[in-house]
């Protein structure tokens, strides 16, 4: 089932500032998100678990410290119960924005997190009189082939079937996600790429340019009520020009080792088979499945018509590349802890 990207109903007045939940403060994205909340002046309350980030490492008082002028609560989103009690009764929200996601993708949490622990949230937000439902989703989930896109398109859907006001921001692509391979070709070794590096693309969008674009969903009309694909300023750009901006921002000749897509076709046939088995080997089947996947299918807006993946109609906002990104951190800057989203 695909969600429908049409306006909707006419949005009612523009508002000022807002009492907003956030969950999914802890993550890149969320805390970005939080910053620039607050920036545009609302009131922002962080729904957090017991312990957060990656292995479970932060407990609610380093959050407190990590997002300094907002209140956090602890929450458990797969309960109701604590959802409402811990959560949602401490006084009114206007709206409520999810960067909640889960964590590796795999079924049995995708399912748990990208659906229902959101469809509770759901449920608490229209009981407490909520007006507007923020979602960071994925823009994968236009040609849904695993678990955990079929989870985030099945809360889409109950979402916009809510009647409540939305606004699903759907990118193509974090920073994070792409520079796992910077330390490695900075250590002199080469940049790995499916095939020629050219059978995808995206337009990567940096943290504090998406985390804008999302506030900005509560003001803006013309996101209301919308399915929103964004990425990031300038052309859409391979895996190959990402690993020959490296090489030249290190001042040395490009050198690439290709792994063959149809290898990858391989391994997952032969995991799947071992898998029926063997539990553990399933799971790493569905990574693999996962890593196939973007391997193959590039971040940008896919034309209904054609079935092909349209640069020019991927809308881009901000101002930071992805090649910006690299060169901050080549020069000293810190490079972002992938934890889960580690391929390479």
């Amino acid at each position: 089932m695909h969600a429908r990207s049409d306006p909707g109903s006419p949005p009612v007045s523009r508002p000022g500032r807002q009492r907003v939940c956030v969950l999914g403060a802890t993550g890149t994205i969320g805390r970005a998100t939080v910053g620039a909340l607050v920036g545009h002046g609302h009131e922002v309350v962080c729904l957090v678990r017991a312990r957060t980030g990656v292995g479970g490492s932060s407990a609610p008082a380093d959050t407190v410290r990590r997002l300094p002028g907002v209140a956090v609560r602890v929450v458990d989103a797969a309960d109701p119960v604590s959802l409402r009690r811990d959560g949602f009764d401490g006084g009114r929200f206007e709206a409520v924005v999810s960067c909640m996601a889960s964590r590796n993708g795999m079924p049995k949490d995708a399912w748990a997190v990208d659906y229902r622990a959101h469809m509770n949230v759901l449920d608490a937000a229209k009981q407490s009189g909520v007006r507007h439902l923020v979602l960071l989703s994925a823009i994968c989930v236009q040609r849904p082939l695993l678990a955990f896109q079929h989870a985030k398109l099945a809360f889409e859907e109950a979402l916009i079937a809510s009647g409540m006001r939305y606004s699903i921001v759907r990118p193509t692509g974090f920073f994070k996600s792409l520079s796992g391979q910077i330390e490695r070709v900075r250590n002199g070794r080469a940049y790995l790429i499916f095939g020629d590096g050219t059978l995808t693309a995206c337009k990567p969008i940096g943290d504090a340019d998406l985390a804008g674009y999302i506030a900005g969903c509560l003001d803006d009309e013309s996101r209301w009520n919308r399915i929103l694909p964004i990425g990031g300023p300038g052309p859409a750009i391979t895996p190959r020009q990402q690993g020959e901006a490296l090489f030249g921002m290190l001042g040395r000749p490009a050198r690439f080792r290709s792994v063959p897509p149809g290898l990858l076709d391989i391994v997952v046939a032969g995991l799947g088979a071992v898998g029926r088995v063997l539990p553990p080997l399933a799971a790493k089947a569905e990574l693999a499945r996962i890593g196939r996947y973007y391997a193959t299918e590039s971040m940008l807006v896919l034309n209904p018509r054609t079935g092909r993946y349209d640069a020019d109609a991927t809308p881009s906002t901000g101002t930071e590349t992805l090649f910006d990104f690299y060169r901050s951190v080549i020069d000293g800057g810190r490079a972002p802890e992938r934890g889960d989203h580690a391929v390479f």
